[in-house]
């Protein structure tokens, strides 16, 4: 095996695209500053029983562990950030009222999460803690529209769900608890066949209870799926209550297009108790973003809080955008005179991009379109155009 070869689904990211993500992560972080949230950084490595509290299974699965060699103690590379900043809102800052949050920072899967994914990811999100009313969602949806608004995306497609119909429906059958996982999962592709298997496969699972699972995976499209699962799904005070915070919600954004999918479990991690939403667009096979509200997980840390919020991976948004456009850059001869390094200084301080060439050597750039040359002229450096801009 080649010393250079990468495991699987992860990659080396090439200059161009990795300043592209670079300045994503500036701009996104500089516009969640707008909004009064504050930037918070936790470790990339914690103890798992820390890493992992308040979230389900799944995250679990997806934490890679290793043995800590000073407390030997089992330690997670994070697989999401959420928890983290959970903990740090809980039992660090420890405020009174609301506080928002933004993070930005690399997550490891043990495993891709599909045959597209990769395994790391660059991790960008905001939370706001404290507050339970819808009023939070809807900054943290309007949040991140902005978000892959300022990234060049268009005609992004909101989609609305609530976890806790499914659970209302697990919870009314105890026979179902066993299979949650695989509900979760059926329910993710919308395999009704797999649905029906349960029958068979589960003790004692009552056959109305299957056929609420079948239903749930019809029910998406447009705002009046909600009309349609109040008559469809089984009159439980939580799948009521579940349908009536959808509708809340959607009645105060009208200015937003809402589609509603009630079998979309997302990837929640298990730590999702409200609303949650996703963002789709043309372009991307799965969500670009992934969000909603979770409270009580800082419980775990010795604080219940209201939070609801949002994260999205800087790497797959960049992915699918149009090819970053290379930045202007200035040719100049490689040389140590106090005239030229001045010329240089001024050319650097004023923002422009500058690349001296080194003695006997080509060069090649993937960033920079070379426009214009820096050139000494009757005593004087002077910027002047060059006919055939080029990378080299």
């Amino acid at each position: 095996m080649s010393k250079w070869l990468l495991p699987e689904s992860l990659a080396d990211i090439l200059p161009a695209e990795a300043r592209r993500i670079e300045e994503l992560r500036r701009d996104l972080l500089d516009l969640y500053r707008t909004y009064g949230f504050e930037l918070v950084a936790p470790p990339l490595v914690e103890y798992l029983d820390s890493l992992l509290s308040g979230s389900g299974a799944d995250l679990n699965l997806r934490t890679c562990k290793l043995v800590d060699q000073l407390s030997g103690r089992t330690l997670g590379v994070r697989a999401d950030m959420t928890p983290q900043v959970s903990r740090i809102d809980a039992h660090l800052l420890n405020r009174e009222g609301v506080t928002r949050l933004c993070y930005c920072g690399s997550v490891l899967h043990a495993r891709p999460t599909g045959l597209l994914s990769d395994r790391e990811l660059l991790q960008i999100g905001a939370e706001i803690y404290g507050h339970a009313g819808f009023e939070a969602d809807i900054e943290i949806i309007e949040l991140a529209l902005e978000s892959v608004k300022r990234a060049g995306v268009r005609e992004a497609r909101l989609d609305l769900n609530h976890p806790a119909v499914l659970r209302a429906i697990v919870d009314a059958d105890p026979a179902l608890a066993v299979a949650s996982d695989e509900i979760h999962r059926l329910l993710d592709t919308k395999d009704v066949p797999g649905l029906d298997a349960l029958h068979g496969q589960l003790t004692g699972v009552r056959a109305d209870s299957i056929e609420s699972l079948r239903v749930l995976a019809s029910l998406y499209g447009g705002t009046e799926v909600i009309a349609k699962a109040r008559l469809s799904l089984p009159a439980l005070p939580a799948i009521q209550a579940a349908l009536n915070d959808l509708e809340t919600l959607i009645r105060a954004l009208p200015d937003y297009q809402f589609s509603v999918d009630l079998a979309d479990m997302g990837s929640g991690y298990g730590y999702h108790t409200g609303v949650v939403f996703s963002i789709y667009a043309h372009g991307w096979h799965d969500a670009l973003v992934r969000g909603g509200r979770y409270d009580g997980v800082g419980s775990a840390f010795g604080r219940s809080r209201p939070a609801t919020g949002f994260s999205l991976d800087l790497r797959k948004l960049s992915s699918g955008l149009p090819p970053a456009a290379r930045a202007r850059a200035i040719r100049a001869p490689w040389g140590t005179d106090a005239a030229l390094v001045n010329a240089l200084r001024k050319l650097r301080l004023a923002g422009e991009i500058v690349v001296q060439m080194l003695p006997g050597q080509a060069q090649r750039m993937d960033e920079f379109s070379v426009d214009r040359e820096l050139v000494l002229d009757d005593g004087t450096w002077k910027v002047r155009a060059i006919s055939n801009p080029s990378a080299d």
